[in-house]
């Protein structure tokens, strides 16, 4: 198959929503439906009977929500699917939207009783803002929940997005019978029975016919038929160029706890979602059938088999064919590395692959040369933009709670801040070390990993420090900016890439400097020009 093939067949995407959505529920169905596992675990009560497919980690295991950004990989009808199953809980939200720098489309869960939640309006705000492709999968229709068409004003008013129902359920909760393809004009009727079961459908090209009322009665035959006629004439038809430019979004319905409504989902994904897409980079538009390799890194991931002690760092290629074994330049470090054993992840499996092609996602094994946003070319100077650092809402010094340990300790708070899980920041008046996260649950799992990936023991201290703003002088030479520095000293940190931050105490403090000192820009995020 030529390259050319090879990218048009490739679909990367994220799937994302607000935590207990089903997000993860739905990735393991994807995987189930395009035959990479046999079977599903059912995640009930946050204990996980067996454990979820894409969440690996320990402390994932134990809590039942995924706190890292899973990628997973199958194929399904000659298209090659790359999945990343991204972290719904709010404290997670950095490496979600770090992901969404590495997706071509999206898959939004909602729950079908609590509708439209915080954690969604934000994630598709930015989907929005990068005119990602959004479908809606609207989940849990085995339970009782809200009516379809009220969910389809909620997902337009409070999402801003412009549906078009592509199947529509027939019932709720103890009535829910099944569903409508409007896609296929197909009917699925539902048996809750066996959950690991994959329907199929009858074909219904005429929804007129008096054999629906003998499947599914005729009071629900009635109502689904006044229903499709609502959908006909209120909702516009399906254009794929509107959902392509971000101006349309398909909505499903299902269950993924019960298989059901996957297929028709997957099916109408591989049809209409986007081959990998260009990327703009510091210096030009890249598109993916260029023949020369690029990629970015958008994370890190420390210890994915504890017994070894590994870290990948994930790479989406954005054009070219990346090669085992063949020399590529480090942008950043102006180095080249060669990779003996790239990785690519099949369900719960890694494989060593040869080659990979624009759209997929490739593991590296890395011993500390990588960090988020780090570019990868075949000698050309350029780095991808868009993957920055935000300012964290929490802070708190980390204290050595075993000095015998005190190696390891900072081994692994090195290693976990490379993985962008929280940010570490050593203050210039006495070196103590400060963890600044975007949740207070970071603390936790940085607590958890530190001890048994590590063998190391911290503490928390607490610290009044209201947002950190990384400092950009006009000129650092100006009498100004001196006085910025004597005055701002006992607030001033590094990061760990050196880059000067000001650990504000209060937004009133932001305020004052920066009409004291108006040559001093202060930045929220670490990326600026």
């Amino acid at each position: 198959m030529g390259f050319i093939e090879e990218i048009a067949r490739r679909r990367t995407f994220g799937i994302v929503s607000h935590p207990d959505a089903g997000k993860t529920t739905l990735t393991e169905k994807l995987l189930l439906f395009g035959g990479a596992i046999q079977e599903a675990g059912a995640v009930k009560n946050n204990k996980i009977r067996k454990s979820a497919t894409s969440d690996f980690m320990e402390i994932e295991r134990q809590r039942g929500i995924s706190v890292a950004t899973s990628v997973l990989a199958f194929f399904y009808k000659d298209k090659k699917i790359n999945i990343l199953d991204t972290p719904g809980h709010k404290d997670f939200a950095e490496d979600t939207f770090r992901t969404l720098t590495a997706v071509d489309s999206v898959i939004v869960v909602i729950d079908v009783a609590k509708g439209v939640e915080e954690q969604t309006e934000k994630l598709v705000a930015v989907c929005r803002m990068r005119q990602i492709p959004i479908i809606v999968f609207i989940n849990k229709l085995d339970r009782e929940g809200k009516d379809a068409f009220d969910l389809l004003d909620e997902v337009e008013q409070k999402l801003g997005l412009t549906t078009v129902p592509l199947s529509f359920p027939i019932g709720m909760g103890y009535d829910f019978k099944g569903i409508y393809n409007v896609w296929k004009e197909k009917l699925n009727l539902y048996s809750g029975e066996n959950k690991q079961k994959i329907s199929t459908g009858v074909e219904f090209t005429d929804i007129d016919k008096a054999e629906l009322d003998d499947l599914i009665g005729a009071d629900a035959a009635t109502t689904l038929r006044e229903e499709l006629e609502i959908i006909r004439e209120v909702y516009p038809s399906f254009n794929q160029e509107a959902y392509l430019s971000g101006d349309q979004q398909p909505v499903f319905f299902g269950s993924a706890l019960n298989n059901f409504g996957v297929q028709e989902l997957l099916d109408c994904f591989v049809e209409i979602a986007p081959p990998p897409l260009p990327k703009s980079s510091d210096t030009r538009l890249v598109k993916p059938d260029e023949k020369k390799l690029t990629g970015f890194v958008f994370k890190i991931h420390a210890n994915m088999d504890p017994n070894h002690r590994n870290r990948l760092a994930f790479v989406k290629i954005v054009s070219g064919i990346f090669k085992r074994n063949f020399p590529y330049t480090h942008v950043r470090l102006g180095k080249k590395f060669k990779f003996s054993s790239p990785n690519t992840f099949f369900a719960e499996k890694k494989e060593i692959v040869d080659e990979s092609f624009p759209g997929d996602i490739v593991g590296l094994h890395d011993t500390g040369n990588f960090k988020i946003g780090d570019t990868l070319t075949e000698g050309e100077l350029m780095s991808f933009k868009g993957i920055p650092s935000f300012s964290p809402e929490h802070f708190r010094y980390i204290n050595n709670a075993d000095p015998l340990k005190s190696k390891q300790l900072y081994k692994g708070i090195d290693q976990l801040m490379d993985e962008g899980v929280a940010q570490l920041f050593t203050l210039e008046i006495n070196n103590r070390k400060i963890i600044g996260t975007v949740g207070a649950l970071q603390y936790e799992v940085i607590q958890y990993r530190l001890e048994h990936e590590y063998g190391a023991k911290c503490t928390y201290e607490n610290i009044h420090v209201h947002k950190a703003c990384w400092v950009d002088p006009d000129d650092d030479s100006n009498d100004e900016y001196k006085e910025f520095i004597r005055i701002k000293q006992k607030y001033l940190a590094r990061d760990k890439q050196g880059q000067l931050v000001f650990l504000a105490d209060s937004a009133f403090s932001i305020q004052m400097a920066q009409q004291k000192y108006p040559s001093v820009k202060l930045n929220f995020t670490s990326e600026f020009d």
